[in-house]
């Protein structure tokens, strides 16, 4: 298969254009995927006899599962749907601001929202950016809650969520940001769901993330005392101050913002097994805002290969909570409410997402693609 020297395509309306093209679609996944040229996933031959008819290759030596597609060992591995709907549910997710939900990639590329939803995770996992990189400048950490305000709950639904605290009810998540200094931007080092936040629980998380020595800026938490033993460690109150000269959280409190207005106006209610999952896609914007739309979709498209994520994977981390439909991501505007298990799908009478006066609901799939 010879490689065309192809346009990069830097907007939604030319990438629709180009990609419809599935041989155009096809060289793209190749360059990104194999940049050195095409080997076997299996032995890792190189030069495999391309089946032209097909779209495969098969590979020269005989083993099992010699023949293979580009996208096998990927997040599209399995799945029926065609290069150019991936590359615009790739490019949607990777460059909208506020996220893109599953009823939207419905409309947008013709795949039943069930389709769209499970697209959307595998998607999810190619944007991880996880990293061993320790903050050795200036950090900042800090804590958010992820849940719907009281005073939006039925009676009912406030009486079983909210029996203590503020916080009961709620997903606690923690957020460390590396402060960037002049063309280099500050950066999420760590955004993740945490048990509590207790001291042992916040020291952990900050030990895996910042260098011994560096400068740390936190809120005035019980949780953070004794930084100052590993640490130069300054702490703003938010009772009395926000900023006080460099001491601040404001790079962390800008991604909350963000965070919040994805979940509140586009997911609207996500259970706490997946929100590790739509935090991961948020920080790969935030990290990767300074690219333009085409540089971030090819980096995604560059990042689908070794990784997995079956169906039976997805609905796995709710099931061990007792819910097997997964999340409800909605199209509409709601309190961003994070919510707790629910019922067993086999107790629910509906597996439809519904859309009646301008309320669209959004389901996990029941079946895999």
């Amino acid at each position: 298969m010879e490689l065309a020297d192809l346009h990069q395509p830097r907007t939604l309306q030319e990438a629709i254009i180009h990609f419809s093209d599935l041989d155009v679609a096809l060289q793209t996944m190749v360059r990104h995927r194999w940049p050195h040229g095409v080997r076997c996933p299996i032995c890792g031959a190189e030069n495999p006899h391309f089946l032209a008819k097909q779209r495969r290759w098969q590979c020269r030596n005989k083993h099992p599962g010699r023949q293979f597609s580009a996208k096998t060992g990927t997040i599209m591995e399995d799945s029926p749907l065609g290069l150019d709907k991936w590359f615009m549910a790739i490019w949607l997710i990777s460059n909208c601001k506020n996220g893109v939900s599953s009823l939207e990639i419905k409309r947008a590329i013709g795949v039943t929202q069930k389709s769209a939803w499970f697209m959307l995770h595998r998607i999810r996992l190619a944007m991880q950016t996880g990293t061993f990189e320790k903050a050795n400048g200036t950090a900042e950490a800090d804590e958010t809650l992820i849940g719907g305000l009281a005073k939006n709950m039925h009676k009912h639904k406030r009486e079983k969520k909210i029996t203590g605290t503020g916080a009961s009810g709620k997903t606690v998540v923690m957020g460390i940001l590396s402060r960037g200094s002049g063309k280099n931007k500050s950066r999420i080092l760590k955004a993740k769901t945490i048990a509590d936040t207790t001291k042992e629980t916040l020291h952990a998380e900050i030990k895996a993330a910042v260098a011994t020595g560096a400068t740390i800026y936190t809120d005035s938490h019980s949780g953070y005392g004794g930084l100052a033993e590993e640490y130069v460690h300054e702490v703003v109150n938010h009772a009395m101050e926000y900023v006080r000269d460099k001491v601040h959280v404001n790079g962390m409190e800008n991604f909350w913002s963000l965070l919040k207005r994805a979940i509140k106006g586009t997911y609207v209610s996500v259970t706490p097994p997946h929100l590790d999952a739509y935090i991961d896609e948020q920080a790969f914007r935030f990290n990767e805002r300074e690219m333009d739309d085409g540089d971030r979709f090819r980096m995604v498209v560059s990042a689908v290969k070794g990784k997995r994520l079956t169906y039976r994977e997805l609905i796995g981390r709710n099931a061990a909570e007792g819910d097997a439909a997964g999340d409800r991501d909605r199209g509409r505007a709601d309190d961003g409410q994070v919510q707790q298990p629910a019922q067993p799908v086999a107790a629910r009478k509906s597996k439809r997402g519904t859309a009646e006066r301008g309320r669209v609901e959004e389901r996990a799939p029941q079946a895999p693609i």
